[in-house]
C-alpha cells in the first residue's frame, strides 16, 4: 500500500517543485498577465459501486478555463476537463478492477473571498471499466458514457499555487443492465493558475 500512495502522490509533489520558482521572485510592482488557465493533479478515493470492499486510488488531472471578462451574468463560469485513472490499492477479490474517465463541462466558481473559492461542476463524458470476468465468460471490459457532478472548493496557498478538493458523484448509464453504476469520492491536489500576477521593476 505505501508504494502503491507513493506513486501516485510523487507526480504531485514533482509539479508543486516545478511550480513553486515560477511564482518565487518578490519584486515592488505587479499586473495581471498570463492565460485565464489552472491546471492541476491530485488523488483520488473512489468508492467504486461494484463488489465488496469497493474503495480504491488512483490519480487525476485537471484543466479550468474560466471567463474573467465575461459579462456580469456569466461571471463566474468556466469548463472544465478532467480525468480519473481509479486503479490503485484493489480488493483482493478483484484483482482486474480499474475504473478509467475522462469528462469535460461547466464550472461555477463563487469568489467573494480573495483566499477561499467555493466551485461545483456538471461534466459527462467516457468511463472505461476493467472487471472480474463471469465463470466461463471472457467479458471483462467495457466502456459507458457518464454524467457526473460535483462540489468543492481551492484555498490559495502561495501566488499561483492553489490546494483544491472535491466530492464527485458519477451515473455509468445502463451498466450490466438498467440499473446506473454510481461511483463516488473525493478529490485532493495542487492547480497552478497561469493567471498569475507578473511583478516589475519600475
Amino acid at each position: 500500500m505505501p508504494l502503491k500512495l507513493n506513486s501516485i502522490l510523487i507526480p504531485a509533489v514533482l509539479f508543486l517543485a516545478a511550480s513553486l520558482p515560477l511564482s518565487s521572485q518578490t519584486l515592488p510592482a505587479a499586473r495581471q498577465g498570463g492565460l485565464p488557465i489552472m491546471v492541476g493533479a491530485g488523488v483520488s478515493d473512489f468508492e467504486m459501486d461494484f463488489g465488496p470492499g469497493r474503495r480504491m486510488l488512483g490519480p487525476s488531472v485537471w484543466a479550468v478555463w474560466n471567463f474573467y471578462n465575461a459579462p456580469r451574468l456569466l461571471n463566474g463560469f468556466g469548463i472544465v476537463v478532467e480525468g480519473h485513472d481509479i486503479a490503485y490499492d484493489r480488493p483482493a477479490a478483484f484483482a482486474r478492477m480499474r475504473q478509467l474517465t475522462g469528462e469535460g463541462g461547466g464550472i461555477y466558481t463563487w469568489r467573494r473571498f480573495r483566499k477561499v473559492h467555493p466551485y461545483a461542476e456538471a461534466m459527462a463524458g467516457i468511463g472505461s471499466i476493467d472487471f472480474p470476468a463471469p465463470r466461463g465468460s471472457t467479458y471483462n471490459h467495457d466502456t459507458f458514457t457518464i454524467n457526473s457532478w460535483a462540489v468543492g472548493g481551492e484555498y490559495d496557498l502561495y501566488r499561483s499555487i492553489w490546494l483544491r478538493g472535491d466530492w464527485e458523484y458519477q451515473f455509468w448509464h445502463h451498466t450490466f443492465g438498467s440499473n446506473d453504476l454510481n461511483p463516488e469520492g473525493f478529490t485532493v491536489g495542487l492547480s497552478y493558475d497561469f493567471r498569475q500576477l507578473h511583478f516589475h521593476r519600475h
